[in-house]
């Protein structure tokens, strides 16, 4: 289990774990140093209050004599003032600061941290290289939805490269090279060097990556990994480059490079100087003169490790610094729950949900999809039913800004929230089924109906109704429902049987018989009710209506 162990943190207050509060995270890396802060939610859920980044190049001139340079350690001193500066007016309750691999491998290590704690009352705490590993591997894993899959992490920095072979849950492999993308450039190239890199000098460089990683690739080889995935920022920056140089168009958050679109890049960006490199298309200008180095790391490990496609995360270190402080203050999030669902849960949290009401609705929700997909009513697949318990899980959450109209909202909240472990489409359908669970039938007409495509629309539709007939059948909020599942009758005509806890469910009822129509409108048949073994018929139930649950009679 070399993934779930915990180090020690200064985040940690001896009075016991928090419930919420500001947090500030300060990664020192070779070439960059970066610093977030975070909004904890008592529930365990978390937001990203600011993210600031400076390119600070601490490892310039090291890795001759592993000596950090007075310059670069004044540049680094410089920021982390500010930034701690920032963190305090801020009022945060606690400041994390790592360094990596820059300041680890300096003889004058001492020298420099008791400078930038003079200069800003940070200490800065320096990490080894397999807990570098551990924590990006926490940070990449916690947003991606693995499943039953390994993975392999590729994470390229300054000065070192991490690799971690792990499942959604474990660290099976951890290791740290000495290979990195301000490394190389100085061994390989001269400060004040920008012409063209010929073919000689870049074999060259791929020959020294070749036997510096030839340890770690042999360990990577006796496992096995079913997908590569990359982080840090040259991976990213030459993801740019590809998906620039072959689609025309910015990176988005699904987009994978091969290994034959970075050897095409990485050929027209050698033949460049670095003024002509600062201009290519998607590159960072600041990385112009490191990014030769850096591909040549990647693409050496993609073909000792016959990788072939690699999908591009934009998490890592400071991605894992949250998530370990958040599996101190929640284990239960991260112990009982994937990625996916934690990240459902934590937006609902932070938004106020009414959880028991939530976690009701998805039951149900399960017990009517599954019926009718037994009874032939519909054909859609297990990810639809996940699609649909996290619709049912989020359906209200539009609620903490106005109860009218909170489907919208909800589909507005939903849509926009950077939901870890699912692609764009995933939490566009999601938001729909939402936004459908009230007031209107999904046709185009809905601009949130029409831009999804078609074979999504297809899906959402019976979806939505689920989510209604559920939402119906917990209308009081006390789970009044124990079990809810469709008999089929003949094509026509199809029964709901509900057992009650307590016979007491007239609202409930109530509420599933309004959504016979729409039910028709999604199914093709006609909607029966029984309860407790008796056939339901519409009984005013002696309450006024919601008038925005009513349908409307908007059509295709």
């Amino acid at each position: 289990m070399l993934g779930r162990h915990r180090g020690p943190s200064s985040a940690v207050k001896a009075s016991g774990e928090r419930e919420g509060g500001l947090g500030a995270f300060i990664d020192l890396g070779t070439n960059s140093a970066r610093m977030v802060l975070v909004r904890f939610e008592p529930g365990g859920g978390h937001s990203v209050i600011s993210h600031v980044k400076e390119v600070v190049r601490l490892g310039e001139g090291e890795f001759f004599d592993h000596r950090l340079q007075p310059e670069a350690m004044r540049r680094a001193t410089l920021v982390c003032r500010q930034f701690a500066e920032m963190a305090r007016a801020n009022g945060v309750d606690h400041i994390e600061a790592i360094a990596t691999s820059a300041t680890r491998e300096a003889v004058n290590q001492r020298e420099f941290l008791d400078l930038l704690e003079a200069e800003s009352g940070l200490e800065l705490r320096v990490i080894s290289g397999r807990e570098e590993a551990r924590i990006i591997y926490l940070g990449v894993s916690s947003g991606l939805h693995l499943g039953e899959r390994t993975a392999l992490f590729i994470d390229i920095g300054g000065g070192s490269t991490e690799l971690v072979v792990g499942s959604q849950r474990e660290a099976l492999l951890l290791d740290s090279m000495k290979l990195g993308a301000i490394r190389l450039s100085g061994l390989f190239f001269l400060p004040d060097e920008s012409g063209p890199v010929s073919d000689e000098r870049y074999a060259l460089i791929k020959r020294y990556v070749q036997n510096a990683a030839v340890r770690s690739v042999q360990r990577i080889q006796s496992l096995s990994f079913d997908l590569a995935v990359g982080s840090s920022g040259s991976i990213e920056n030459l993801a740019d480059i590809v998906v620039r140089r072959f689609e025309g168009r910015p990176r988005e958050r699904d987009d994978e490079l091969t290994r034959s679109q970075l050897g095409t890049v990485v050929t027209e960006l050698r033949a460049l100087d670095l003024e002509a490199r600062r201009q290519v298309p998607g590159i960072n200008p600041a990385r112009a003169d490191i990014i030769v180095a850096g591909a040549a790391i990647l693409e050496t490990l993609m073909e000792e490790l016959n990788i072939e496609r690699l999908q591009i995360s934009e998490r890592g270190l400071r991605e894992g610094l949250i998530a370990d402080e958040l599996m101190r203050r929640h284990p239960e999030l991260y112990d009982a729950m994937d990625v996916r669902e934690r990240s459902v849960v934590e937006l609902g949290r932070s938004c106020g949900f009414d959880e028991a009401h939530a976690r009701e609705v998805r039951r149900l929700c399960v017990d009517l999809f599954d019926s009718a997909r037994d009874i032939g009513l519909m054909d859609l697949d297990d990810g639809d039913r996940e699609i649909l318990c996290h619709a049912a899980m989020l359906h209200d959450i539009g609620s903490m800004l106005s109860y009218s109209s909170h489907e919208r909202h909800s589909h507005y909240l939903i849509g926009n929230a950077d939901l870890l472990g699912f692609d764009r489409a995933a939490i566009a359908a999601i938001a729909a089924v939402a936004r459908f669970h009230r007031r209107g039938f999904p046709s185009k007409k809905h601009p949130e109906y029409r831009a999804l495509p078609a074979a999504d629309r297809k899906r959402i539709r019976p979806l939505s109704v689920l989510l209604r007939l559920a939402e119906s059948l917990d209308r009081s909020h006390g789970a009044l429902v124990k079990r809810a599942a469709f008999v089929a009758l003949d094509s026509a005509e199809t029964t709901l049987e509900i057992d009650s806890a307590s016979g007491d469910c007239h609202l409930e009822v109530w509420g599933a018989l309004r959504q016979r129509e729409s039910f028709h409108r999604a199914f093709g048949r006609r909607l029966q009710l029984r309860v407790d073994g008796q056939p339901a018929t519409w009984v005013d139930p002696g309450v006024a209506g919601d008038p925005d649950d009513l349908e409307d009679d908007e059509s295709d």
